[in-house]
Protein backbone atom coordinates (compact mmCIF):
# COMPACT_ATOMS: atom_id res chain seq x y z
CA UNK A 1 0.00 0.00 0.00
CA UNK A 2 1.29 3.43 -0.81
CA UNK A 3 1.56 6.13 1.38
CA UNK A 4 0.92 9.77 0.71
CA UNK A 5 3.23 12.87 1.91
CA UNK A 6 2.12 16.02 2.31
CA UNK A 7 5.68 17.87 3.25
CA UNK A 8 6.74 21.04 3.40
CA UNK A 9 10.48 22.35 4.04
CA UNK A 10 11.57 26.06 3.70
CA UNK A 11 14.04 29.08 4.41
CA UNK A 12 13.18 32.27 4.59
CA UNK A 13 12.63 35.62 6.84
CA UNK A 14 9.46 37.22 9.03
CA UNK A 15 8.09 39.31 7.17
CA UNK A 16 6.71 40.60 10.77
CA UNK A 17 5.87 40.01 14.32
CA UNK A 18 4.35 36.89 15.16
CA UNK A 19 0.47 37.09 16.37
CA UNK A 20 -0.27 34.87 18.99
CA UNK A 21 -4.20 33.95 19.72
CA UNK A 22 -5.74 31.91 22.11
CA UNK A 23 -8.34 29.01 21.10
CA UNK A 24 -11.51 29.10 23.04
CA UNK A 25 -10.53 25.63 25.14
CA UNK A 26 -6.79 28.15 25.70
CA UNK A 27 -4.37 26.28 22.86
CA UNK A 28 -1.74 28.45 21.72
CA UNK A 29 -1.90 29.48 17.81
CA UNK A 30 0.67 31.81 16.90
CA UNK A 31 0.64 33.26 12.61
CA UNK A 32 3.33 35.29 10.79
CA UNK A 33 4.19 35.44 7.25
CA UNK A 34 7.51 34.53 5.61
CA UNK A 35 9.20 35.44 2.37
CA UNK A 36 11.41 33.11 0.51
CA UNK A 37 13.32 34.43 -2.34
CA UNK A 38 14.93 32.41 -5.47
CA UNK A 39 17.23 34.07 -8.30
CA UNK A 40 17.99 32.78 -11.76
CA UNK A 41 19.36 33.48 -14.66
CA UNK A 42 17.64 33.48 -17.45
CA UNK A 43 18.91 32.12 -21.01
CA UNK A 44 20.13 35.88 -22.17
CA UNK A 45 22.21 35.42 -18.89
CA UNK A 46 20.28 38.27 -17.31
CA UNK A 47 19.18 37.66 -12.57
CA UNK A 48 15.92 37.72 -12.12
CA UNK A 49 14.82 37.52 -8.51
CA UNK A 50 11.22 36.43 -7.61
CA UNK A 51 9.99 36.10 -3.68
CA UNK A 52 7.18 33.79 -2.59
CA UNK A 53 5.10 34.21 0.78
CA UNK A 54 4.05 31.41 2.88
CA UNK A 55 1.38 32.29 5.71
CA UNK A 56 2.90 30.05 8.78
CA UNK A 57 0.56 28.46 11.61
CA UNK A 58 2.71 27.26 15.00
CA UNK A 59 0.19 25.47 17.40
CA UNK A 60 0.77 24.62 21.38
CA UNK A 61 4.64 24.53 22.85
CA UNK A 62 5.87 25.95 19.37
CA UNK A 63 3.09 28.32 19.26
CA UNK A 64 5.10 30.10 21.84
CA UNK A 65 8.44 29.34 21.06
CA UNK A 66 7.75 31.22 17.80
CA UNK A 67 6.32 34.02 19.60
CA UNK A 68 8.49 34.41 21.78
CA UNK A 69 11.60 34.10 20.09
CA UNK A 70 11.15 35.26 16.89
CA UNK A 71 10.71 38.70 15.20
CA UNK A 72 10.16 40.30 12.12
CA UNK A 73 13.51 39.87 9.74
CA UNK A 74 14.61 36.86 11.42
CA UNK A 75 15.61 34.19 9.59
CA UNK A 76 14.23 30.85 10.02
CA UNK A 77 14.00 27.12 9.09
CA UNK A 78 10.27 25.83 8.90
CA UNK A 79 9.22 22.04 8.42
CA UNK A 80 5.56 21.29 8.54
CA UNK A 81 2.62 20.02 5.97
CA UNK A 82 0.21 23.00 4.01
CA UNK A 83 -3.30 22.77 5.01
CA UNK A 84 -6.10 24.71 2.91
CA UNK A 85 -9.13 26.39 4.75
CA UNK A 86 -11.85 27.75 3.04
CA UNK A 87 -14.42 30.41 4.55
CA UNK A 88 -17.84 32.50 2.82
CA UNK A 89 -16.79 36.16 2.47
CA UNK A 90 -19.06 38.06 4.51
CA UNK A 91 -19.25 40.70 2.09
CA UNK A 92 -19.26 39.38 -1.51
CA UNK A 93 -20.74 36.04 -0.63
CA UNK A 94 -17.87 34.47 -2.43
CA UNK A 95 -16.07 31.31 -0.93
CA UNK A 96 -12.26 32.51 0.02
CA UNK A 97 -9.52 29.64 0.05
CA UNK A 98 -6.04 30.44 2.04
CA UNK A 99 -3.32 27.76 2.11
CA UNK A 100 -0.84 27.59 5.03
CA UNK A 101 2.12 26.01 6.04
CA UNK A 102 1.00 24.37 9.09
CA UNK A 103 4.88 24.20 11.48
CA UNK A 104 5.70 21.06 13.55
CA UNK A 105 9.85 22.23 13.33
CA UNK A 106 11.99 25.69 13.61
CA UNK A 107 14.72 26.48 13.84
CA UNK A 108 16.21 29.98 14.07
CA UNK A 109 19.25 30.47 11.89
CA UNK A 110 20.40 34.15 12.53
CA UNK A 111 23.56 34.40 14.71
CA UNK A 112 23.16 35.74 18.30
CA UNK A 113 24.76 39.02 17.03
CA UNK A 114 21.52 39.38 14.37
CA UNK A 115 18.63 38.20 16.84
CA UNK A 116 20.05 41.00 19.50
CA UNK A 117 20.23 43.82 17.02
CA UNK A 118 16.29 42.74 15.51
CA UNK A 119 15.10 42.97 19.49
CA UNK A 120 14.07 46.09 21.48
CA UNK A 121 16.12 48.94 22.18
CA UNK A 122 16.78 47.26 25.77
CA UNK A 123 19.58 44.53 25.49
CA UNK A 124 18.66 40.65 26.66
CA UNK A 125 21.50 38.04 25.65
CA UNK A 126 20.30 35.56 23.64
CA UNK A 127 19.50 32.24 25.20
CA UNK A 128 20.22 28.77 23.42
CA UNK A 129 16.66 27.12 22.89
CA UNK A 130 16.22 23.69 21.58
CA UNK A 131 14.86 23.00 18.24
CA UNK A 132 11.00 23.55 18.31
CA UNK A 133 11.11 24.62 22.14
CA UNK A 134 11.08 21.44 22.67
CA UNK A 135 11.98 20.46 26.48
CA UNK A 136 14.16 18.37 27.82
CA UNK A 137 16.89 17.66 30.63
CA UNK A 138 18.66 20.78 31.03
CA UNK A 139 22.63 19.91 29.96
CA UNK A 140 24.94 18.62 32.74
CA UNK A 141 26.93 21.32 34.37
CA UNK A 142 30.34 21.53 33.30
CA UNK A 143 32.72 19.07 35.34
CA UNK A 144 35.16 20.90 37.81
CA UNK A 145 39.01 20.82 37.74
CA UNK A 146 40.31 18.13 39.80
CA UNK A 147 44.31 18.05 40.17
CA UNK A 148 46.53 15.27 40.92
CA UNK A 149 46.03 15.64 44.38
CA UNK A 150 42.44 15.24 44.61
CA UNK A 151 42.28 11.60 43.10
CA UNK A 152 42.11 9.04 45.83
CA UNK A 153 44.33 6.97 44.73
Amino acid sequence: MARDLNKVMIIGRLGGDPEMRFTPSGSPVTTFRVAVGRQWRDSNGETHEETEWFSVVAWNKLAETCNQYLNKGARVYLEGRLQTRSWEDQQSGQTRYKTELIANDMIMLDSREGRAHRESDEYHPPRDLPRSGRSGPPPPPPSPDIGDEDIPF
